[in-house]
């Protein structure tokens, strides 16, 4: 009998490196699969369409909020973010623990209807080392980067409302620590609630 995947939101501010420590989950470990949001914004120079995401304009990416084709969707420093809802679910079905990353607006929004995702907020070792991740990227003017700071401290008053936290010192400490949340997730007996049926019948056929 396969099993089901698990559905897992990892959140946390602009700059903390949730995309380097996602990149890494989804290219080492073959249990995961990563879902691409959709956004409004407009492509940093090394990003692609439908790699790192959909890139929409607002009359397409407010149609299919129309047309319920999303799980959430939220709006961040002027631009539109949201997550097709076709592809995790099929990922799942097909036993894929699939990763969300997203703002902490759209993870409580995606929480109301799965209620067993794992919700992970990732911080910076630090508000300085967030700082210089932001300045470094060079994609950004200081306005824009103030912003983000700013928006940050506004993102960890959600921190009581995720299950874990996960400190992105490293991108191999985060890899490992998040391999072990879902490893312990899957032992819960919430989501293995099956293994009394299978148990007893094959018990019977012996």
């Amino acid at each position: 009998m396969k099993k089901q995947g698990m559905l897992m939101i990892i959140s946390g501010p602009s700059g903390t490196g949730k995309g380097t420590v996602v990149k890494e989950l989804v290219e080492k470990q073959q249990q995961f699969a990563l879902s691409v949001s959709a956004t409004t914004r407009s492509p940093r120079h090394n990003e692609i369409d439908g790699v790192h995401y959909y890139f929409y304009t607002r009359e397409v990416f407010e149609k299919m909020k129309n047309e319920n084709q999303l799980l959430e969707w939220a709006e961040f420093c002027g631009n539109y973010y949201g997550t097709p809802k076709e592809y995790v679910e099929q990922q799942m079905a097909e036993g894929k623990n699939v990763i969300l990353e997203i703002e902490v607006q759209g993870a409580l929004q995606i929480k109301k209807i799965y209620k067993d995702c794992i919700l992970v907020f990732m911080i910076p070792p630090s508000a300085k080392e967030l700082k210089k991740r932001l300045t470094e990227r060079a994609t950004e003017d200081e306005q824009t980067i103030q912003r983000r700071i700013n928006r940050a401290i506004e993102e960890m008053e959600f921190v009581p409302q995720y299950d874990y936290i996960v400190i992105n010192d490293t991108v191999c400490c985060a890899v490992n620590a998040i391999c072990d949340i879902v490893k312990v997730e899957g032992m819960k007996s919430s989501r293995n609630i099956n293994i009394k049926k299978q148990f007893k019948g094959e018990i019977t056929s012996c």
